[in-house]
């Protein structure tokens, strides 16, 4: 995409400006001149959109850029295709950060009350009607490439007792990683831990005490995502080189040993130590 003139991003849930304003400094480097961006932000909360807006549209004039941005305030289960104002000529790129799993959230509670012995859904990928009708949806917009990233862990599992068992490691795993970055609960950290600490903790409240449509901490392993991407014309495209360096820098920033990035599967996975915490990944149709 670094060739196209015309550059339309969409954010599928994220609207995080600690994301965005680095992404559009990056974009002013590119060779052969500033291109003309555009970005789509879908996220229900207004007031989170308004702000975003005029943060990068400040940001967009510091940098000379040509800059559209286009707010979208719906859930993901509402979005239609005619929302996201794709016009001819635009390369299109999709990127959902650490929100597509909330549309995995069904009504199944029944199951949960009901299954006995192992859980047969540890063996295969349990199908959504609503995940499947929203990657269809993007899928039709035909996007040159879809950044995913995404937990990598099974907290989708139908019984409790499987998503505690699954949640205990990885999340022990997340907090480890925090205690070593930021220090022990005596070490500081400050606000930042505060904050990561009430985020964690909702995440695996949610896992263990939610049931059916409530439950919307789905977080699915990468290889399921192939499945359910694949069914709907999705491919894997291998991660470049600029990718890998651009993620080590960023582990490298954490100044911790014990961050490490393992490409698999064409996939990035952030680690730490062996337990890999997040998939990054990047697909084509």
């Amino acid at each position: 995409m670094a060739e196209e003139q015309t550059i339309h991003v969409v954010d599928l849930g994220s609207g995080d400006a600690n994301f965005w304003v680095p992404l559009l400094r990056s974009f002013s480097r590119l060779p052969n001149g500033t291109r003309h961006l555009k970005v789509t932000c879908v996220n229900n909360n207004k007031i989170a959109l308004e702000n975003l807006g005029q943060r990068l549209v400040k940001e967009a004039g510091s940098l000379d850029m040509p800059f559209q941005f286009n707010p979208i305030s719906v859930k993901l289960t509402d979005l239609k295709a005619e929302m996201l104002k794709v016009r001819t000529g635009e390369a299109l790129a999709l990127i959902s950060v650490l929100t597509l799993h909330e549309l995995l959230a069904e009504d199944d509670g029944v199951d949960a009350h009901f299954s006995a012995g192992k859980n047969i859904h540890n063996a295969v990928v349990k199908y959504c009607r609503q995940m499947d009708r929203f990657l269809s949806t993007i899928r039709s917009v035909s996007p040159k490439v879809f950044f995913l990233v995404e937990q990598e862990a099974d907290h989708n599992q139908t019984r409790l007792v499987d998503r505690f068992i699954e949640g205990l490691h990885y999340y022990s795993a997340v907090f480890d990683s925090i205690d070593a970055t930021l220090g022990g609960l005596d070490g500081g950290g400050g606000e930042e831990r505060v904050v990561l600490e009430e985020m964690f903790g909702s995440e695996i409240e949610n896992i263990v005490a939610c049931e059916g449509v409530e439950r919307e901490e789905r977080h699915e392993r990468y290889w399921r995502w192939m499945v359910r991407l694949g069914q709907v014309g999705f491919k894997p495209v291998r991660m470049w080189l600029d990718a890998m360096e651009d993620t080590k820098k960023m582990v490298e920033a954490c100044g911790r040993e014990g961050y490490k990035i393992v490409n698999e599967k064409a996939s990035l996975m952030i680690c730490w130590h062996d337990r890999p915490l997040y998939a990054v990944s990047a697909w084509t149709y």
